[in-house]
């Protein structure tokens, strides 16, 4: 109420109401004067607030890539991936599925997104592994490392646009060595 009254006066000072025009104290100006830049000022910082990287990766993909072994054999893969975003685009639940010739895998996770950190958990099906995984995303990259007890991998995702590509650097001690994925969204 006190704000409206202010802008009122403000309307008076200025002149778009030719009546009888109240005098306007200073502290009357400068009221309205913090009114109107509160009232810029707001907007764009809530705008500022990063979007989460998990929206973008949202829906249905599928594609395929590399699997490179520890003594250097290639293998073509094959792989669906779905991604299911909830709520403002902080929590995600994944699941991929790779097949070639040797080997497969199923790996599901869940994962959140606060303020640039990520962390949840991750499953294996074939392998019966499982553990935490960790890292940080920003824009359209994601960098995390997976950690269990019988397998850890770091992990590099880029979404842009439909497509995405996904490097996955297992430990050592694997057998493989190397995964590299070309998805695109359905």
């Amino acid at each position: 109420m006190e704000a409206a009254k202010n802008l009122w006066n403000l309307a008076a000072l200025t002149g778009t109401n030719r009546q009888r025009r109240p005098k306007m104290s200073r502290s009357t100006l400068a009221g309205a004067s913090l009114v109107l830049l509160s009232m810029c000022v707001a907007a764009p910082s809530s705008q500022a607030a990063p979007a989460s990287p998990f929206l973008a990766m949202a829906g249905s993909w599928s594609g395929g890539g590399v699997l490179t072994t520890s003594d250097g054999m290639q293998e073509r893969l094959r792989c669906r991936a779905n991604y299911n975003v909830a709520g403002t685009g902080t929590e995600l639940r994944l699941s991929l599925r790779c097949a070639s010739e040797s080997y497969n895998f199923d790996l599901a996770s869940e994962v959140e997104y606060r303020g640039g950190a990520i962390s949840g958990q991750w499953t294996e099906a074939s392998r019966n592994a499982s553990g935490t995984i960790s890292g940080r995303a920003a824009g359209d990259h994601v960098e995390a490392a997976a950690r269990g007890n019988n397998f850890s991998a770091n992990l590099s995702l880029t979404t842009r646009g439909s497509r995405q590509s996904v490097s996955i650097r297992p430990e050592p001690n694997s057998s493989i060595r190397a995964v590299s994925l070309s998805l695109t969204r359905h």
